[in-house]
């Protein structure tokens, strides 16, 4: 990422530009790559957090699945010791057992659609990841467009511009790629 001095070395040269009609062009350029790397930076950071945030939800899914898999494995285990042992009152143990086969019925429906809720948290990190990525490459184009064309400044050859040029709409295309992610 570009630093604020950078950034005000380069604004300082392109206003040095912007009074040699020549050099206009590229002043213009430098600024408008500027906005755009400023932009692709937010939008990068903006589903970067986005992807941590779906990472949290998924995590407290997955939790959630494994604590009612704890609560169903102990009902298990309870309904397995009351067939085994005898006791006194045998009505009692017979509803406690109707219980935790009815415990054990909505939580296995349960567990189907907590595990899909978790998977279907972890596509969208997967997803807003690759989107980041895209946004990240996207800046680094960007960037290396904006260095790139301030070099015509310093040797006033407008081959760095086209150059710098190329580099600037790969690195919009990237971003806009960002979006098509499926």
């Amino acid at each position: 990422m570009m630093e604020a001095n950078e950034a005000q070395e380069l604004h300082e040269h392109a206003e040095h530009a912007a009074h040699d009609g020549t050099m206009r062009p590229v002043a213009f350029t430098m600024s408008l790559l500027a906005v755009l790397v400023a932009i692709t930076t937010v939008l990068g950071h903006r589903t970067h957090t986005e992807a941590v945030l779906f990472q949290n939800k998924a995590t407290d899914q997955w939790n959630e699945y494994q604590a009612k898999k704890i609560r169903s494995y102990n009902t298990s285990l309870e309904s397995q010791l009351l067939g085994v042992v005898s006791l006194a009152d045998k009505d009692k143990a017979a509803k406690a057992l109707k219980e935790n086969a009815d415990h054990e019925a909505k939580w296995a429906q349960e567990f189907k659609e907590e595990q899909d809720k978790a998977t279907e948290l972890e596509n969208e990190v997967k997803l807003a990841e690759a989107r980041g990525s895209r946004f990240d490459l996207g800046e680094a184009l960007l960037e290396i467009g904006l260095v790139v064309t301030s070099v015509t400044l310093l040797t006033r050859s407008r081959i760095y511009w086209y150059f710098g040029i190329a580099f600037a709409v790969a690195g919009v295309a990237s971003a806009v790629l960002a979006y098509l992610v499926r």
